[in-house]
């Protein structure tokens, strides 16, 4: 299955990119797909990581599927 991957902020300098396309295993879970991102750019470890399925923010327990939409970015704070 192929799914986009976005990546926003400092995620995207990390990646050197703001979206690439990856195939994964059909009903991977969200954070062995997230796993295998921060693998391919090991340079996101060195960040605190959220991560979203669909717009939605992922726990690591979802499900994915062929044409969903995941997105990569640090936690922002303000104050």
């Amino acid at each position: 299955m192929k799914v986009s991957v976005l990546f926003f902020g400092a995620t995207a300098d990390e990646a050197g990119t703001r979206e690439i396309e990856i195939d994964f295993a059909d009903n991977a879970k969200a954070e062995e797909v997230f796993g295998e991102i921060v693998n391919k750019f090991p340079r996101l470890g060195n960040h605190k990581l959220l991560f979203a399925v669909n717009q939605e923010y992922a726990g690591g327990d979802e499900t994915i599927s062929d044409g969903d939409e995941l997105a990569v970015f640090t936690a922002v704070s303000g104050g």
